[in-house]
């Protein structure tokens, strides 16, 4: 069995598109412990190492399923970014990246028998264009607090797509999970068929 340890609706659907069936197991994970000042200096390692902290600790469960752990970082202008935690934070962070360029960081592991058997990340830079403030209104009254979910208070699959003057990197990476590589880890280990 193959067990995504995420409660992610977006990287359940990016798995299900690809028609890769999966239990859902979200890990128990303290990523705050885990984003240390020297972690928070490597993005990209960061999100690979929350991804294998999060199929590690759903693994050590079920040791005999392989176990999908995904993360992702935002950098915005030298610092990590985290989940706006009110609508008004994700205002004030859309109006600071707007006609700005970040980075998404998007980590994956895949492990079994309680350890980690593969992992790897991709990037993603996301250029935002100069939107109106009347069309950030519009946007957050739309979306509304699901938008709270997402660390860059967008989601790209859907209006988000409205902010970005030009976009580089997967549409899947940008969802939360490098899926080429995964689908040629999982057939390369016997979990799907190659």
């Amino acid at each position: 069995m193959i067990v995504l340890a995420s409660a992610s609706a977006a990287r359940r659907a990016i798995l299900d598109q690809a028609g890769v069936e999966v239990a859902v197991d979200p890990a128990g994970v303290d990523e705050a412990a885990l984003k240390t000042p020297e972690a928070r200096r490597d993005p990209a390692g960061l999100s690979v190492t929350l991804a294998e902290a999060k199929a590690l600790d759903v693994s050590r469960r079920r040791p005999d399923d392989w176990v999908i752990g995904s993360d992702q970082i935002l950098s915005f202008d030298g610092s990590l970014v985290s989940k706006a935690t009110s609508m008004d934070e994700a205002r004030a962070r859309l109006q600071a990246m707007r006609g700005r360029e970040h980075v998404l960081w998007s980590g994956v592991a895949l492990a079994k028998g309680g350890r980690v058997i593969w992992s790897d990340r991709e990037a993603a830079q996301m250029t935002m264009r100069d939107f109106s403030d009347a069309f950030l209104d519009t946007y957050l009254a739309a979306e509304g607090d699901g938008l709270l979910a997402s660390v860059g208070c967008y989601r790209i699959e859907g209006r988000g797509a409205q902010l970005f003057a030009r976009v580089e990197g997967a549409q899947a990476t940008i969802m939360g999970m490098p899926l080429w590589p995964l689908l040629e880890a999982l057939r390369a280990e016997g979990a799907l068929p190659a």
